[in-house]
């Protein structure tokens, strides 16, 4: 019972946290608005703590680690809320805010009814820890990379057809959502490197049956990144073109992690 109070406290908490970012946008224009920042901070931070002491019951058990698929999501999930509300503390990013604190709720809850029990068995090797932690990190920095390249998007086309109207309104400027997303998207692909180089030194064999499509694509993902921040070093790729290689690379991490874990765990059932 006090495990289903704490899920839908959380969940609350995220829904109001969305609730004073969007009032934020919202009301952007008017002067009785300076409230709510740090309360949309300490509603969305409140309802991370209860997320992360869930997480813990729903990975830990028995020195076990059950990172099964509504598991991770629920751990992304968790690490997107947590980067959006640090960078919320220096950065306009509350239209980000908006979509990833529901994504959390959203996540938590799958993670809550689907989740499974705590796993059983021997916990990881601190070597393998590091590299699951870089993992998760570098896959919840890149989505968070990955929305903010579609928000860049929807105002590309909106601006492009003159039709600057609606949600655009209440967006920073383009030059300033270029430059987050490519912030972003150099934390995200440090700490894929990490993940990969971590995978080499602490795995046995990156390339073993279970592990060589999940390597190659993550792989895919790192050399698609990497062009990407080339190009904007060399050639200043903007635009349209940093959103395709964007989501390119997105695509290729999400087959990488989700997409080989829905297919074994979901569908084959190892």
């Amino acid at each position: 019972m006090e495990h289903l109070v704490l899920i839908v406290l959380a969940i609350i908490l995220y829904l109001l946290a969305t609730g004073s970012f969007s009032a934020r946008l919202l009301l952007a224009d008017k002067n009785d608005i300076s409230l709510l920042h740090p309360t949309a901070l300490a509603t969305g931070a409140l309802g991370a703590v209860l997320h992360a002491l869930l997480l813990y019951g729903q990975l830990l058990g028995h020195n076990g680690l059950n990172l099964g698929f509504f598991n991770a999501g629920s751990l992304v999930g968790w690490l997107m809320v947590l980067l959006v509300l640090v960078a919320a503390l220096r950065r306009p990013v509350e239209n980000l805010a908006v979509f990833i604190l529901p994504i959390g709720a959203v996540a938590l809850f799958l993670a809550a009814i689907l989740g499974g029990p705590p796993a059983s068995g021997v916990r990881p090797t601190a070597g393998l820890e590091a590299h699951i932690l870089t993992s998760m990190l570098a896959y919840a920095v890149l989505s968070v990379a990955a929305l903010q390249a579609l928000l860049l998007a929807f105002q590309d086309h909106q601006l492009r057809n003159r039709h600057p109207t609606g949600l655009i309104r209440y967006m920073p400027p383009l030059r300033i959502m270029e430059e987050i997303l490519f912030q972003v998207l150099w934390a995200g692909f440090v700490l894929l490197s990490l993940s990969l180089a971590t995978g080499v030194v602490f795995l046995d064999d990156i390339f073993a049956q279970h592990l060589v499509h999940k390597t190659t694509l993550s792989v895919t993902a790192w050399i698609v990144f990497a062009i990407l921040l080339f190009g904007r070093i060399q050639f200043g790729w903007r635009g349209r073109t940093a959103i395709r290689w964007t989501m390119g690379g997105f695509l290729a991490l999400m087959l990488a992690y989700f997409g080989t874990k829905l297919v074994l765990e979901l569908i084959l059932q190892r």
